[in-house]
């Protein structure tokens, strides 16, 4: 991946207004913004099928103020959103950004639904750490599948035009850094250039690069890489190359329950609606409702490198919802046991140090303390037999550090003053997750994705449309 610097008047084989560097959720939205603002643009996909992070996620996003909560009289509010996201991030994220996403995000999702027919619905029944309201917007799949084919099919409605199997090999920009077209490369090794007024990197993070992440993430260096292959950091290389800023690098979504070796995420809804977690000695290691992505760093260092998600059929029957666990079930993940004794022998675990675990459960529950983690029990969630298992593992699934953004998606360089037309957003910019895996917010990575990518999206466009009157 490489920058070449090239003169401003250069004459390139074809040029469009907006360019966009990605075809997943970040940069499908952002083409349909764009087209919303009524420019064009040319989505640059390096896969034969566009699918990115958004495919292998559950597709929730999180949203505050959107017509689906004010129907529900959920009383959820954008203050009240982007105090829970720097609560969890410990205020480290730039609060200009997080302000500005949680202050779209509701616009963002009522749009895409009115004007583009994505069929989402609230998800309900549970609260995922951190999140003081239901506000997680999802396709009724609950499945980022069904949301990237959602989106695929509006782009293809709107006249978006997507251009796959073009893997985008260079950036080129003039000393002033205004980057004035890229080239990019077919299966066959041909190469085409490509001339545009603005350019948008949604092209996401760069956990599918094993130096990067060791260099960046060395907790989970050895973890299972759970998300996109082209995910390797291009965005990322580019800006560093044309003097960009980059920030929180060390920030990434993890997940602690990956069932192995079926490799398919299972719902952390199993955790916050009563669920364990236990090690190979029959014990608990941490306080499960403190954050899944955390959590992945967690497992890990337990023997083996797995744990068991134990849980029962009232869970059970409430996890059916998700396609994701569904498909666990059917690939023989979730074990089932009549009483703890069965369990304790089908899962190899000590029956004395299981008995024990279940027991401090019944105690904390009767007297409404928290365990030594922080965690309490209510009564009514105290797990009862059968019981159910699934062994998982630790997974990193995507990046959230990346070029650091302005308010409008606009990357700045190292001095802080914003490229002339460089735009980025997703995996591709800073997150709002803080410095580390502790503070992500589940449906960051989507709320950066998809509502970040609308700004950006308008924000190009709008730049667009000034040079043209």
């Amino acid at each position: 991946m490489t920058v070449t610097r090239v003169a401003p008047n250069l004459s390139f084989e074809t040029r469009v207004p907006l360019l966009i560097v990605g075809g997943g959720a970040c940069g499908l939205v952002a083409g349909l913004a764009a087209r919303a603002a009524g420019v064009p643009a040319v989505v640059l996909e390096r896969d034969s099928v566009a699918r990115g992070s958004t495919f292998m996620s559950s597709g929730f996003i999180p949203a505050a103020g959107s017509r689906l909560q004010a129907e529900k009289d959920i009383p959820d509010s954008a203050e009240i959103m982007a105090a829970d996201i720097q609560r969890k991030n410990g205020q480290e994220a730039d609060p200009a950004i997080v302000a500005a996403l949680a202050e779209e995000s509701g616009r963002v999702i009522d749009w895409l639904a009115e004007s583009h027919g994505i069929p989402f619905s609230l998800v309900e029944g549970f609260l995922y750490p951190g999140h003081s309201h239901v506000r997680m917007h999802a396709t009724p799949r609950r499945t980022g599948e069904e949301l990237m084919s959602c989106l695929l099919t509006a782009a293809e409605a709107a006249g978006i035009d997507l251009l796959t199997d073009a893997r985008v090999v260079e950036l080129q920009a003039d000393d002033a850094g205004r980057v004035r077209g890229l080239v990019f490369e077919r299966p066959d090794g041909g190469r085409e250039t490509v001339g545009c007024q603005a350019l948008i990197l949604a092209c996401s993070g760069f956990g599918a690069d094993a130096e990067l992440v060791a260099r960046h993430l060395p907790t989970l260096r050895d973890a299972l890489y759970y998300g996109h292959e082209g995910n390797r950091g291009d965005a990322l290389k580019w800006g560093e190359a044309l003097g960009a800023s980059l920030r929180d690098l060390g920030a990434c979504q993890g997940h602690g329950s990956l069932a192995t070796p079926q490799q398919t995420l299972i719902s952390w809804a199993l955790m916050m609606r009563g669920g364990i977690q236990v090690n190979a000695a029959g014990r608990r290691f941490s306080n499960e409702h403190g954050g899944y992505s955390e959590q992945a760093a967690k497992v890990l260092a337990q023997p083996g490198g797995t744990v068991w998600n134990l849980f029962d059929d009232r869970i059970h029957e409430t996890a059916l919802e998700f396609e994701d666990y569904r498909n666990a079930q059917e690939a023989g993940a979730v074990r089932v046991f009549d009483d703890l004794a069965a369990l304790a022998a089908g899962l190899d675990l000590p029956p004395e140090a299981l008995e024990e675990t279940f027991a401090e459960l019944r105690d904390l529950a009767a007297s409404g303390q928290a365990d030594g983690f922080g965690r309490r029990f209510a009564p009514d969630t105290l797990l009862a037999a059968p019981y159910r298992a699934v062994r998982v593992t630790g997974a990193l699934f995507h990046t959230q550090g990346g070029l650091e953004v302005d308010t409008s998606g606009r990357v700045l360089d190292r001095t802080g003053r914003s490229f002339p037309n460089l735009f980025a957003a997703g995996g591709a910019a800073r997150g709002v997750s803080g410095s580390g895996d502790s503070g992500y917010l589940s449906g960051n990575g989507l709320l950066s994705a998809v509502v970040m990518g609308a700004i950006a999206g308008r924000a190009a466009a709008d730049l667009v449309a000034a040079e043209h009157s």
